[in-house]
């Protein structure tokens, strides 16, 4: 090898190399419901800037006034337009209606869907599979203009909401187009005390991880726990 051939070949970018997030404003679209209330409290808890939003802006400043740490509420559409990075966290029935509905706020935002499309019957909860693919290829149909990862599936809203718990000893899977992105996202993850965010791959992975929480469902009941996943060797 050449002098010239070792000046040319960089050296690979360490995986663990994540950007500072902390000046970001997070958004969280359905955030009154369980699990976007205990991601916006976790955030919030770690010092990030917190809005929560709602379809009714009342509601939204009632839970954030609940929450505290600094949580602003307001409707989705002003929730979207004062945040850097938006998260979804709506009811499956409603993604694709909201996300419509919001396209002109989203447009140039880090849109992060966390939404798991799950049906429930006497046996339990079962995945369905959207015409897209997954909820976050559907969220990226319908944003053409924003950059769309998937992230935050597994976590347990009754841990997220539980002020006495400190940590939260899970990893997330993080899904995405662009390395700037899924690195964003996984920051952001790890601001909240023992969690950790991993690239789990494109947006075409993204139904695997969502179908996954089904079956964390059924851990849960059998065992009467709140599981949640660690990626081994990593």
């Amino acid at each position: 090898m050449t002098s010239t051939d070792s000046a040319q070949k960089a050296p690979a970018k360490d995986p663990w190399d994540l950007p500072d997030v902390s000046g970001y404003v997070v958004g969280v679209l359905g955030g009154t419901g369980p699990q976007g209330k205990g991601l916006a409290y976790r955030l919030a808890r770690a010092g990030q800037k917190v809005i929560i939003g709602s379809r009714a802006a009342e509601r939204a400043r009632a839970a954030a006034d609940e929450l505290g740490h600094g949580i602003e509420g307001a409707d989705n559409a002003e929730t979207a337009r004062r945040s850097d990075i938006v998260i979804v966290a709506v009811p499956w029935e409603g993604h694709g209606d909201t996300l419509k509905s919001l396209r002109g706020e989203l447009a140039g935002k880090l849109v992060v869907d966390c939404v798991n499309p799950l049906g429930f019957d006497k046996k339990g909860a079962y995945a369905l599979k959207p015409e897209e693919g997954s909820a976050a290829e559907q969220a990226a149909a319908l944003l053409p203009d924003s950059r769309v990862a998937a992230a935050f599936h597994h976590l347990s809203a009754v841990l997220l909401q539980d002020p006495e718990i400190e940590q939260i000893d899970t990893d997330v899977m993080v899904l995405g187009e662009e390395r700037a992105d899924v690195e964003t996202v996984q920051a952001l993850a790890g601001r909240i005390p023992g969690m950790r965010g991993v690239f789990a791959g494109r947006l075409r992975n993204a139904h695997q991880v969502e179908s996954l929480v089904a079956n964390l469902i059924s851990v849960n009941r059998r065992y009467k726990a709140h599981a949640g996943l660690r990626v081994t060797d990593v």
